[in-house]
């Protein structure tokens, strides 16, 4: 697909938020979508609430553009399952709401444009018109992380001894640790003695 029509289908599919002004021109009856779930206007200037995107790209700065949340004010968060959905709580009342694009939008972009000269052109009207409740699925979630951190003291972990900002240690057999410490990394470390042959079997792989 077009990456034209990919990044229309998931801003509109998925600026589940619908800020009062959109580059697209989206519909203003469906840019608070994610709010009235809420209860809460959009975009935020406060930090009331915080948004959680399931994958990177156009997807996510819709979201921020959407709602004012974003990676900088620590309202936004990252977690790349590699879908175009995402979840949003409100952090005065803790009601959390994942949204996400119904399985059949494709197919009901084409019932909506019928008059389009082909897919493509359907999916990009019809995803400015269809409405949130027929273009979205939504379902009410606990959120399974701390997003809101009270203390912004910084701990030093026991095994690699980095700083750890925003409360986001571990704490294991009374020990505090980071994430990457407890198995979680998403790194491996590469050792300068073992550098030489990661480097060689690097170059090995671009040869191929």
């Amino acid at each position: 697909m077009d990456r034209r029509f990919a990044c229309e289908r998931d801003r509109r599919a998925l600026e589940t938020a619908r800020a009062p002004v959109s580059a697209s021109g989206a519909r203003d009856t469906d840019r608070r979508y994610a709010g009235e779930l809420l209860g809460m206007g959009v975009p935020r200037a406060d930090k009331r609430m915080i948004a959680t995107v399931e994958i990177d790209g156009c997807f996510a700065d819709g979201v921020s553009v959407a709602t004012g949340c974003w990676l900088g004010r620590r309202t936004l968060r990252v977690v790349d399952y590699g879908k175009v959905a995402a979840t949003f709580v409100n952090v005065q009342t803790e009601v959390a709401v994942r949204i996400w694009p119904a399985a059949d939008a494709r197919a009901r972009a084409e019932h909506f444009a019928r008059a389009a000269p082909d897919r493509r052109h359907a999916q990009l009207a019809a995803y400015q018109v269809i409405p949130a409740t027929q273009l979205l699925q939504t379902c009410y979630v606990r959120v399974n992380a701390k997003l809101v951190s009270t203390d912004s003291g910084r701990l030093i972990c026991a095994g690699c001894s980095e700083e750890i900002l925003n409360q986001r240690n571990v704490v294991r057999e009374g020990l505090v640790l980071c994430r990457a410490c407890t198995g979680d990394a998403y790194y491996t470390s590469v050792h300068e003695s073992n550098f030489e042959a990661c480097l060689r079997e690097l170059e090995e792989r671009i040869e191929r």
